[in-house]
């Protein structure tokens, strides 16, 4: 993915280690033991980012920061000021000039639409971080947060990717955050809201599906965004195509307990999510994500 000639983005902070205290430096997976058979509640949506799916898949619960947890408050501030100066490292970098081709992209389709784009901001944070979601490890993976406006990403998540999942490349990474501003379009849009207000009234099963839709949707916004920044290179989207295929709850799951359990879904499985994915990435288009009419 072609990125080079970006500048970094301006809406982007560095919590570095800590981020206000808590449990940090966790291994991706090494919670996995303490969190088998735990259930932990679907309640609101809470938005995380792809890596929590392998806690939602396995515990067949929602949201590590929703439900039973601390609830995400809309407009509560987290922290105000970066510990360190963001964009400084290779990693930082990149994710910094992702973001930037997120906002010339979903500006345009805004402005396209008579409205201006409030851009989303990354936060960056070593091991754990407080926001305005509540504390969170590194361990949840990268997340979005509506309280904050804003994408927490510890890039030590990259090398998870690539070795634990084996999704390489730059796509592969590019597409996580792309997915993650996908739902700051969905709390723009007011979608996040409404989900979450279903799920309130609906059934464990029923605020599962709806917790899919939502994922899904932000996987076909990420496939719109990589489509109309005109950045990616050969081979781009089969990158795109193996992390999406790797983080399905499915496949997960099969992997994690040695059985899929459907009903327990939050994310959508490896072939819906390679579907929106695509879905996005062929039509460019993001009238084609709603996810919650194709449900029917």
């Amino acid at each position: 993915m072609r990125l080079d000639d970006l500048d970094p983005t301006d809406n982007a902070r560095d919590f570095g280690s800590g981020g206000g205290g808590g449990g940090g430096g966790f291994g991706l997976l090494g919670l996995l033991p303490l969190l088998l058979g735990r259930g932990m509640g679907c309640g609101g949506i809470a938005l995380l980012g792809v890596v929590a799916l392998v806690y939602f898949a396995i515990s067949g619960g929602g949201g590590l920061l929703g439900g039973g947890g601390t609830q995400v408050q809309q407009g509560q501030q987290g922290q105000t000021q970066g510990a360190a100066k963001a964009c400084d490292t290779q990693a930082e970098l990149f994710a910094c000039r992702v973001m930037t081709s997120t906002e010339q992209v979903w500006s345009k389709v805004f402005a396209d639409n008579g409205q201006r784009y409030q851009p989303a901001t990354i936060n960056f944070f070593t091991g754990s971080v407080q926001s305005a979601c509540g504390q969170a490890s590194a361990a949840v993976g990268p997340f979005y947060c509506p309280g904050d406006q804003g994408v927490f990403l510890d890039t030590g998540f990259f090398d998870e990717l690539d070795k634990r999942f084996g999704a390489k490349g730059d796509f592969a990474r590019a597409y996580v955050i792309g997915h993650e501003v996908g739902h700051h379009i969905q709390n723009l849009e007011g979608t996040s809201t409404k989900v979450s207000q279903a799920q309130a009234r609906a059934s464990r099963a029923e605020g599962n599906k709806l917790s899919v839709l939502l994922e899904l949707q932000a996987d076909c916004y990420a496939g719109v965004w990589a489509k109309r920044s005109g950045r990616l290179e050969p081979g781009d989207i089969e990158e795109g195509m193996t992390a999406a295929n790797a983080i399905g709850d499915d496949t997960l799951q099969r992997q994690g307990q040695g059985e899929v359990v459907p009903d327990s879904f939050t994310h959508g499985s490896s072939a819906q999510r390679k579907q929106w994915l695509q879905r996005g990435l062929d039509s460019g288009d993001p009238a084609q994500c709603d996810t919650f009419a194709a449900a029917g």
